[in-house]
C-alpha cells in the first residue's frame, strides 16, 4: 500500500481491472476517489484502494458486484501498514492457491498478474498498452512481460495449468507488440532481419525485439516462428541483411547447424546474432554473438545498421 493518493490510471494498474471498470464501480457502487483538490481530477487515497482491493478479490470469487461492493463499503479504514492488513485477510484464488509469481517486478506486473488470472483481456491490453507508451519497448519487456510470462510458465510447469491463461496473455501481448511496431514504422532500409530457429515456436521475444527495432527506427523483416535453415539462407540470400537473429527458446530448437550454414551463405550478414536461453555459448560457430538481453540486441543490431549506412555514404 501507498500513502500518496493515486490516480486512476495508477489504480488500475495495481489492481490489474481496466480504468473503464474502475468508472462502473464508481458510478453504480459508490467506490470512488475520495479525495478531492479544486481544479484537479479526484484521486484515490489508501483507504479507497483497500475498498477496491476486496471488491476486485470477491468478485474474482465470484460474489456478485452488487454484493461485494456491500462488502468493500463496510470495510474500516485501513492502518498505516495497510499492506499487511490486506495481505492477512486475503482468501487464496480458485485456481489452486496462489497466483502468479513475477519475483521483484513491481505493482504494475502484480496487476498484470491478477488480470491475467482473471483473463480479463481488457485490463490486460490496457495495462501493457499504458506500460508501452510510457516507459518504452525494453523496460515495458524486461520489467512487466518477461516477470508476467515467466510466472505463468513457472506456475504452468508446477500445476500443468494456465494454458489457457497463457494463451490470453499471449495474445494480447502480441497485438500490443505489432500495434507498437505499426506506431513507428521505420524509413529506412529493412537492414536486419529476424528468425526463429526451425521448429520454434515461442516467438513473442522476438516481437518484442522487432517493437524495440522499430521504436529505434531500425528497419527490420520478421520470418516469424519454424523457420527451416534452407528457408532462411534462401532469405538472406534474397534480401542481404546488415544481420540476421536467429531466436531459440529450448535446447531442443539451438541446433548450430542452423547458424554454420547461415555463415556459408552467399550473403554472409555482417552479424549474426544467437538470441534466446536455447543457445549455449561453448557451442556457437566463431563469430557468432549472443547478445546478454533484449536491449543488447537491439543496440547490436542498431550499430551494425548504422556502420553500413556510413560505409554507403563514404
Amino acid at each position: 500500500m501507498v500513502d500518496e493518493a493515486l490516480s486512476a490510471g495508477a489504480v488500475a494498474r495495481r489492481l490489474g481491472v481496466a480504468v473503464t471498470t474502475l468508472r462502473t464501480w464508481h458510478q453504480r457502487y459508490g467506490l470512488g476517489p475520495s479525495e478531492h483538490i479544486p481544479g484537479h481530477h479526484r484521486r484515490y487515497t489508501p483507504a479507497d484502494l483497500a475498498r477496491l482491493e476486496i471488491m476486485r478479490r470477491l468478485t474474482a470469487e465470484g460474489v456478485s458486484p452488487a454484493e461485494a461492493a456491500r462488502w468493500a463499503r463496510q470495510a474500516p479504514d485501513p492502518p498505516p501498514n495497510g499492506t499487511v492488513a490486506l495481505r492477512r485477510t486475503q482468501s487464496p484464488s480458485r485456481d489452486g492457491g496462489g497466483g502468479i509469481p513475477v519475483g521483484r517486478a513491481g505493482p504494475a506486473a502484480r496487476g498484470l498478474a491478477r488480470a491475467a488470472m482473471r483473463l480479463d483481456a481488457a485490463a490486460i491490453s490496457e495495462t501493457i498498452a499504458h506500460a508501452l507508451a510510457t516507459n518504452g519497448v525494453v523496460a515495458t519487456w524486461e520489467g512487466l512481460l518477461r516477470p508476467v510470462l515467466a510466472g505463468i510458465g513457472e506456475r504452468h510447469a508446477a500445476t500443468a495449468g494456465l494454458i489457457e491463461v497463457e494463451h490470453l496473455v499471449s495474445r494480447c501481448v502480441s497485438e500490443a507488440l505489432a500495434a507498437a511496431s505499426r506506431a513507428r514504422v521505420p524509413t529506412g532500409p529493412a537492414r536486419i532481419l529476424l528468425s526463429c530457429a526451425d521448429e520454434e515456436q515461442h516467438t513473442l521475444p522476438l516481437e518484442a525485439l522487432a517493437a524495440a527495432l522499430a521504436e529505434a527506427g531500425v528497419g527490420y523483416r520478421m520470418l516469424g516462428a519454424r523457420v527451416p535453415a534452407a528457408a532462411l539462407v534462401e532469405a538472406v540470400n534474397r534480401t542481404g541483411p546488415a544481420a540476421v537473429v536467429l531466436w531459440s527458446h529450448t535446447r531442443a530448437t539451438a541446433d548450430p547447424a542452423q547458424l554454420s550454414a547461415l555463415l556459408a551463405a552467399p550473403s554472409r550478414p555482417l552479424l549474426a546474432l544467437a538470441a534466446g536461453p536455447g543457445w549455449r555459448a561453448d557451442t556457437l560457430p566463431a563469430g557468432v554473438v549472443r547478445p546478454v538481453d533484449l536491449a543488447e540486441a537491439v543496440s547490436l543490431a542498431a550499430a551494425v545498421r548504422d556502420s553500413l549506412d556510413q560505409s554507403t555514404r563514404d
